[in-house]
């Protein structure tokens, strides 16, 4: 009985090898609609539901809007905002709140960017895209979830961008002053000299406003085939950006801590931030993906240090879009007289 078993698995086995072989075998002949990747939406709008920031200075996750503006071949725009949900996902600001012993009113954490590409060389070169077939018979069932996808190779255009980018920032955060100064090993003082009376959580804010410069890399594609036998129309419109910015941020404000003092007349006593040493440079390298489509979704993600506390700059983002509408912005047609 195990030797009849064993033989109907090993035929069965054998068939499908068989079928799979026979259909990587088949040509798939097809129907080029577009390839042009020079032909792009102009505007792009993020809607960004997501993003998590894991920040040292204030671990923060929230929501944010973004946009980008893409002028012929000579240079491309972007801005982004984005702000924590509530306290609850801005950490520090939460820890604040629930302890409530500084008079400083903590600040929820905010960022904006502002800036510009120029293309130093723009340029289109021939390329291979991989496409993976779908039918619309494996949408009966489960077949497709059972089926090993199927692909092709195409020749395709990639539009290739080596860019120099420039801008502006600018964000606000609560901070832990409590660790910060443990770490440092100082200590605040008032005008008088005397030192902070706290050893419990206490925190001030922190605001920063720079620019940054840098350079990116940016891999455009924008085709789309219609397959012969059975298949759907095949698309791939990917925009894929890296970048490499340093950051400078000769805006740096580190508030006074404000304390009302419950043994000296309840007295607001103010000590000043500037002995802890903070850094007013910095750098991140990012890549960021979206889809040249009136409906899609985008992704980005970036890693490095914030200027901001010194020792305490490291962050990693995450940020997704859905959705992202975009338009080519031509609202023209054309006239023929009678």
């Amino acid at each position: 009985m195990k030797r009849i078993i064993i033989l109907l698995l090993t035929i069965s086995l054998t068939t499908k090898l068989a079928e799979a072989q026979n259909l990587g075998s088949q040509a798939i002949t097809y129907e080029e609609l577009y390839d042009d990747p020079y032909s792009i939406n102009k505007f792009f709008l993020h809607l960004q539901p997501m993003y998590a920031d894991v920040f040292s200075t204030n671990i923060n996750a929230g929501f944010g809007i973004a946009a980008n503006y893409y002028h012929k071949d000579k240079a491309n725009f972007h801005a982004n905002f984005r702000q924590a949900y509530t306290r609850s996902f801005d950490l520090v600001r939460d820890a604040a709140i629930k302890n409530q012993v500084i008079l400083n009113t903590p600040n929820n954490f905010t960022y904006f960017e502002l800036g510009g590409t120029y293309h130093i060389k723009d340029e289109e070169s021939d390329s291979e895209t991989k496409l993976i077939l779908y039918s619309r018979k494996y949408a009966k069932g489960n077949r497709w979830a059972a089926h090993v996808p199927e692909h092709t190779v195409v020749p395709s255009k990639v539009r290739k961008i080596i860019g120099a980018r420039a801008g502006g920032f600018a964000f606000d955060t609560s901070v832990d002053m409590k660790r910060i100064t443990q770490d440092q090993q100082v200590i605040l003082v008032d005008e008088t000299g005397e030192p902070f009376p706290i050893q419990s959580f206490y925190h001030t804010n922190l605001v920063a406003t720079g620019g940054y410069i840098g350079g990116s890399m940016s891999w455009i594609k924008n085709m789309a085939i219609k397959p012969d036998k059975g298949y759907g129309v095949l698309v791939d419109d990917f925009i894929l950006n890296t970048y490499v910015d340093f950051l400078l941020a000769p805006g740096l404000t580190l508030d006074a801590v404000q304390y009302r003092d419950p043994n000296a007349n309840n007295d607001v006593r103010e000590f000043s931030a500037d002995v802890v040493e903070t850094k007013i440079w910095g750098y991140r390298l990012g890549i960021d993906g979206k889809y040249n489509r009136e409906l899609g979704w985008a992704y980005g993600a970036e890693i490095g240090s914030r200027p901001g506390i010194k020792g305490r700059g490291f962050y990693a983002l995450l940020k997704i879009s859905l959705p992202v509408f975009s338009t080519n912005m031509n609202h023209s047609r054309e006239a023929f007289g009678k």
